[in-house]
């Protein structure tokens, strides 16, 4: 039993390890150029070396994808709730939101480049774009699914549509919310190092664009394994919060487990 449990939260990492010594050997056996290829060992020592360099970047992409994640969920939370308010304009606007997806990122930029010029801006609707989406998605279905017994009972006692929205509906979504959050979390790392290639200073983009066009293929596996890394941190700040801010639905899941 424990084993099993150790084996269910370690499988991922063990997985990981193994590729790595995979990875490893097969440079090592096969040759290969440090610019073509380079070996994990190598990463990770060009990532120590140059990380006082580093520094700088990180906290440039970071900014930006916090700021870029912030305003998305906002813009994403409120098209939910007027969706879910004014549905007889819903389904005009939906429609609109998933083209708005369909429009490729990369062909896009250099349009915002030239109406907003190099600045904050641009950068930030990128990743705004690419975060509220998922966002506005799942909370639409949240609210959406909020059960007809609890609204029949709500407005039995008199509840507004105000007073529903807020006491019952929006609680009843939140894990829906967190659900386009953590997606959004993770979209937004990849959306601020897009919108850094637009022409910015500084940022794990930018880096990765100089360290490519030197052929320091280890700098870009750094840059690479360093946004997995904030991705991964993003998602799991979101995890977080919402295993305190939704602790009741984590008691009614062990509540239905205990009882199967």
């Amino acid at each position: 039993m424990i084993g099993r449990r150790i084996w269910k939260k370690g499988a991922p990492f063990f997985l990981l390890v193994l590729l790595l010594i995979a990875w490893e050997s097969a440079t090592a056996i096969l040759k290969i150029e440090k610019w073509l290829l380079p070996a994990p060992s190598a990463i990770f020592i060009e990532g120590i070396e140059s990380f006082h360099n580093l520094l700088g970047h990180l906290l440039s992409t970071t900014e930006l994808a916090i700021a870029g994640f912030l305003i998305g969920s906002c813009i994403g939370l409120l098209i939910a709730a007027a969706l879910h308010l004014f549905s007889g304009v819903k389904d005009a606007i939906y429609p609109l939101l998933i083209l708005s997806q369909n429009i490729p990122i990369i062909v896009l930029a250099p349009l915002l480049v030239i109406w907003f010029g190099f600045g904050m801006l641009p950068k930030l609707i990128v990743i705004s774009l690419v975060c509220f989406f998922p966002v506005a998605v799942a909370s639409l279905d949240g609210l959406r699914q909020t059960p007809y017994e609890l609204k029949h009972y709500f407005k039995m006692m008199g509840a507004g549509n105000s007073q529903l929205f807020w006491k019952l509906e929006l609680p009843h979504s939140l894990p829906f919310i967190f659900s386009g959050l953590k997606i959004s979390a993770t979209y937004s790392v990849m959306g601020a190092v897009i919108s850094e290639w637009l022409g910015a200073k500084s940022g794990i983009g930018v880096y990765m664009t100089l360290a490519s066009s030197a052929f320091r293929t280890d700098r870009v596996f750094v840059a690479i394994f360093i946004i997995m890394g904030l991705s991964l941190l993003f998602f799991g700040v979101i995890t977080l919060l919402e295993r305190y801010l939704v602790s009741w639905k984590r008691k009614e899941d062990d509540k239905h487990a205990s009882g199967n």
